[in-house]
């Protein structure tokens, strides 16, 4: 089984913003597989399908990005999702928009939603995609920057990596992530 995260915030109000890219392509594979994300226990919407023989669950954390590692554990100790069987998508300031990365252990870099993560799993041994938000051109304060929808120079790019991440996720599910890296890193 693996169980695929996209980081961000609940509600209408963040539902465009930079910091809901993670949450963009959870939608994203939903709407490409016809599946539908329900509220369930673990404080997040998700569904349990299966897809090219594997089990599969996707998790939009219901908490707000800070908290994500309350949603995200006790989902993991249900299912008992080992964390190497766990895809952790969400923005990051230090890509450009558009940009996507793939990892497979690290620390949060600074990124609450994984530091909560970390915290709650008790571990950095789990698989990431980064999606590139670039850095304010200004002195704006990044909190202000990343709950902000993105500019219209910006829009074109980020829709193809939410696509281009959405492939990423679908083709985990087929290969090793290392094979996946390699695919999509390049």
């Amino acid at each position: 089984m693996k169980c695929i995260v996209g980081l961000g915030n609940p509600g209408r109000k963040y539902s465009k913003t930079r910091h809901n890219v993670g949450f963009m392509v959870i939608d994203a594979l939903a709407d490409r597989n016809r599946w539908k994300l329900k509220k369930d226990k673990f404080n997040g919407k998700s569904t349990v399908e299966t897809r090219d023989g594997e089990k599969v669950i996707l998790l939009k954390p219901q908490t707000f990005m800070n908290l994500s590692g309350e949603s995200v554990r006790p989902l993991m100790d249900f299912y008992q999702i080992d964390p190497a069987d766990v895809l952790v998508i969400y923005d990051d300031l230090d890509l450009p928009a558009g940009k996507i990365r793939l990892r497979q252990k690290g620390g949060h870099g600074g990124h609450n939603g994984i530091r909560s993560i970390i915290d709650h799993v008790g571990t950095k041994e789990f698989n990431r995609l980064r999606i590139g938000i670039g850095r304010p051109d200004t002195a704006m304060p990044v909190v202000d920057y990343v709950l902000r929808s993105f500019s219209k120079e910006q829009q074109e790019d980020v829709q193809l990596s939410i696509e281009k991440s959405a492939d990423a996720c679908e083709a985990w599910i087929q290969k090793p992530f290392a094979e996946v890296m390699n695919e999509f890193n390049s």
